[in-house]
């Protein structure tokens, strides 16, 4: 059992487990916590307002309204929570320190009361906001404040619904994230790449690199300060790490010269394990940053790619077509017998491990469609969320309850767009993007 204060989770219990999408039914008690317990296959998202944000002083007015919408589009995007209009308000917060009118909210149904107050000083902003559980008539934890750049104001909007969504489901947020993609532009024979980054909505599009090189696979470091990714600049593919703060780049280096790709850093960010084709054979090899010093892993007449750490740093996951079709292997992070976990029909391809440690994204291909689906690390419990004309290469949400993926559509005007789904399968969206893109990875949570 879970247990969370208050009554304000009745619907929302969809991200705490791994099985298919539920409902919650609440043990009401008079005194101490609500106890959930899981009952059926339905949920309801939870109904929640956000009045506009109080403007304190001159210059804030312009930012309020911004803010309250950020913050919303945040909750609704996921899929649990449901906007009360404002246009159904019986009573309007022109005062963050006045006391709440419990009763007003009720009568709309409103279960979750998000408010908030924001103040401009210079170029700096400030933001300090309040959750309450208005069917108890009480405040979820204790009111918080930000403060940054007017520039960053999204990035406050972000961490606010961060720490809404973090108390009313006692999950860690991700909406304070970024995604490095490839942007793609132009038709499907003769498309343009270029590496870009962007806030996890789709919002402060940065391009990292021109369109004179084809690009792939970016990779973000532990700390979101660094990305990897494959270029063909050298007229092979070659690895490459790139400073997000000032855009500065330089080649990693590799196994005697031969072709590198599809990196990935390890859990402490000071090594890349990644493939290398050399001499017809592809391995996967593990490098010391700052020693260069290089590990082999594997070593076998198959192809070896697309590795990926789990978050303890004790084990890879790949794919490999040693077992005559593409299927995926876990084996110890400084090589050995690899074991291989995945048994169903079709091939599977581009692990990622769950920054949770639980759980194993990955690209199903069978009987002609594409998916994206996860299992356990052992390879059981396999379950697939998607199916399209192609799906791949799966990235995780820093709180692993989210997957973004490429899903590119059918024909020779076909494009490539980023998805989004939940763990449970549930709330398949697109992400808002301009143009096209591929091959998405989502960053930790900003610091």
């Amino acid at each position: 059992m879970t247990r969370f204060p208050a009554n304000i989770l009745t619907a929302l219990c969809t991200v705490l487990c791994f099985a298919a999408p539920f409902a919650v039914s609440p043990a009401h008690a008079q005194n101490g916590p609500l106890r959930i317990e899981i009952t059926e296959g339905v949920i309801e998202p939870l109904p929640f307002a956000v009045p506009t944000f109080v403007a304190e002083g001159s210059g804030a007015a312009q930012y309020a309204d911004g803010l309250s919408k950020v913050i919303a589009a945040d909750l609704t995007g996921t899929g649990l929570f449901r906007e009360i209009p404002e246009s159904a308000f019986i009573s309007q917060i022109t005062n963050f320190s006045s006391p709440v009118q419990f009763a007003d909210w009720k009568a709309i149904n409103a279960q979750a009361l998000i408010t908030g107050a924001v103040s401009v000083s210079g170029r700096q902003l400030e933001v300090k906001f309040r959750v309450y559980d208005v069917f108890a008539g009480q405040e979820l934890g204790n009111g918080l404040r930000f403060t940054g750049t007017i520039e960053g104001w999204r990035r406050m909007a972000h961490k606010v619904a961060d720490e809404v969504y973090s108390r009313i489901t006692g999950e860690g947020g991700y909406f304070d994230s970024r995604v490095a993609f490839v942007s793609e532009t132009g038709p499907k024979g003769d498309r343009q790449k270029r590496l870009a980054i962007m806030d996890y909505d789709g919002a402060n599009l940065q391009y990292l690199t021109d369109a004179s090189t084809i690009v792939l696979n970016p990779r973000f470091s532990p700390l979101g300060d660094r990305i990897l990714y494959t270029s063909y600049e050298s007229g092979v593919p070659q690895i490459y790490t790139l400073d997000v703060a000032n855009v500065q780049r330089q080649a990693l280096g590799g196994s005697d010269g031969g072709m590198t790709f599809a990196p990935r850093f390890s859990p402490n960010g000071q090594e890349v394990v990644y493939s290398s084709e050399t001499g017809g054979n592809t391995d996967i090899f593990r490098l010391n940053i700052a020693t260069r010093q290089i590990l082999r892993l594997t070593s076998s007449p198959a192809i070896d790619t697309a590795p990926s750490f789990s978050p303890d740093g004790r084990q890879i996951v790949f794919e490999s077509d040693r077992s005559g079709t593409q299927q995926l292997y876990v084996m110890p992070a400084e090589g050995g017998e690899p074991k291989r976990i995945s048994f169903g029909q079709g091939r599977y391809g581009t692990p990622v491990w769950s920054p949770r440690g639980d759980l194993i994204a990955f690209t199903k291909q069978n009987k002609g469609r594409f998916h994206i689906g996860v299992m356990r690390t052992d390879g059981s419990e396999e379950r697939l969320l998607t199916a399209s004309f192609l799906d791949e290469g799966p990235t995780w949400a820093p709180n692993g309850r989210v997957i973004m993926f490429t899903r590119e559509t059918q024909g020779a005007a076909g494009t490539s767009s980023l998805y989004s789904v939940d763990v449970s399968g549930r709330n398949l969206k697109r992400v808002k993007l301009e143009g096209g893109g591929s091959d998405p990875s989502w960053s930790p949570l900003l610091k």
